[in-house]
């Protein structure tokens, strides 16, 4: 999180809730959570995906169904059992349906606000499908609208890319991720994951189609996820010592009117232009609201984001509100996206990725994609401060010169990937 005074990340997260109460700002307020509701829903619609809700609580022998043929895997679905009765032919493919619930892990321990918490909210898309082709075509689909979520909405720069077998969903066939980094906290972070789960939960709960030669055949089945754990991410990405420093596409206010009075001034007059300028920009689609106490100094126009002031005339106030709000997008995501890149490291060795590490950087390390290999990483860096693991194979793969060496065993490396801890 970015903070002139040395606050670290996760202490600006466990207070932020604070912040606001005590100092409201210009284009510091609340979060509109309805706002990636808005964006999501109608593009998975447009896909066919459908909304359905399914019970919060299942029955303990349909978890244990999960447990004993997963390893490693902690019991929770509670909607395939209801798909091996809906789906009986092709003509029932492909079954897409999404739900926005709340969640209650009671295994939960050590919580981080928004980041990790016992109960939180997300929408979860489960869908099935007949052939491969069709559920790798969704998997990528679905990772793109989480980075525009990230992107467009919060401002956040993501990298896309691949999860190692280690490190992907247990059960699933791979799992693709947007990842974040937190510069201050030198950590990278999950942003969402699009799973492509295969046919293991088929054969589990026995999902099955008749194709059109009537042969009996698994379906294939996707998932894919994100929650409430934006919102951590965004606050500790943007916010500084004054407080939360909000994107304004998921502000729920974008900006407050607030009268200038002076000496032997019409002060009710002052008060009717400002709710007549709130209701001007509400008529264009903005989110303004008016903050008409006396014991706030007014100003001009200031931008949350870097406390610069501007004159704005009322004959054009709409249009030069809205760019701003642009901008203030625009410039929030590419200042998050410089203090990303600059912590980035290229690394060929292990004491280069060893002193990478330390200095708290994201690694971009040439990998031999061996899961002892990644245990052993894990091993040898685990300490105080956590162990470092493999946080996603990029998609976008650097050029690998042939002859390249795993930074971690020293066998041909395959592919780049970037290494770091994590929330």
């Amino acid at each position: 999180m970015a903070s002139k005074g040395g606050t670290n990340g996760n202490q600006n997260l466990m207070n932020f809730g604070e912040w606001y109460s005590e100092k409201k700002i210009l284009f510091s307020i609340p979060w509109k959570c309805s706002i990636d509701f808005a964006f999501f829903d109608p593009e998975i619609k447009r896909m066919n995906v459908k909304n359905a809700y399914f019970p919060l609580f299942v029955s303990d022998s349909v978890l244990q169904k999960e447990k004993d043929h997963i390893e490693g895997f902690a019991p929770e679905t509670v909607m395939y059992p209801y798909y091996s009765k809906w789906i009986r032919g092709h003509r029932d493919l492909p079954l897409r349906l999404n739900q926005w619930c709340n969640v209650v892990r009671w295994e939960f321990s050590n919580p981080t606000p928004f980041i990790r918490s016992r109960e939180f909210l997300w929408q979860e898309g489960h869908t099935a499908f007949a052939t491969k082709d069709e559920a790798d075509k969704e998997v990528l689909e679905i990772l793109e609208l989480y980075r525009r979520i990230y992107e467009e909405y919060l401002a956040i720069p993501v990298i896309k890319g691949k999860k190692s077998e280690l490190e992907k969903f247990a059960g699933g066939l791979y799992t693709t991720s947007v990842e974040a980094f937190i510069p201050n906290t030198g950590r990278g972070i999950q942003g969402a994951t699009s799973h492509c789960l295969g046919q293991n939960f088929a054969k589990m709960f026995q999902i099955t189609f008749e194709n059109e030669s009537r042969e009996k055949l698994m379906v294939w089945q996707n998932s894919w996820a994100y929650s409430t754990r934006t919102i951590g991410v965004m606050v500790m990405v943007h916010g500084d010592d004054k407080g939360l420093v909000l994107p304004p596409k998921v502000a729920a206010v974008q900006a407050i009117v607030i009268p200038v009075p002076y000496k032997d001034a019409d002060t009710q007059g002052i008060f009717n232009a400002c709710s007549s300028t709130v209701s001007l920009l509400s008529a264009a689609g903005l989110r303004v609201e008016a903050d008409l106490r006396d014991n706030y100094s007014p100003v001009r126009v200031v931008r949350r984001d870097d406390g610069s002031k501007q004159d704005i005339a009322m004959d054009n106030l709409v249009e030069q509100v809205k760019k701003l709000l642009e901008s203030i997008h625009e410039s929030l995501f590419n200042k998050a996206k410089e203090k990303r890149d600059d912590c980035i490291q290229k690394v060929h060795t292990w004491d280069e990725f060893a002193v990478a590490l330390n200095d708290k950087k994201m690694i971009l390390a040439p990998w031999c994609d061996e899961e002892e290999v990644e245990k052993d990483v894990k091993a040898r860096t685990k300490g105080e401060m956590g162990a470092a693991k493999s946080l996603c194979t990029p998609f976008d793969q650097p050029e690998l010169p042939e002859g390249t060496l795993c930074f971690a065993s020293g066998k041909p490396a395959k592919k780049w990937t970037y290494w770091g801890r994590s929330y």
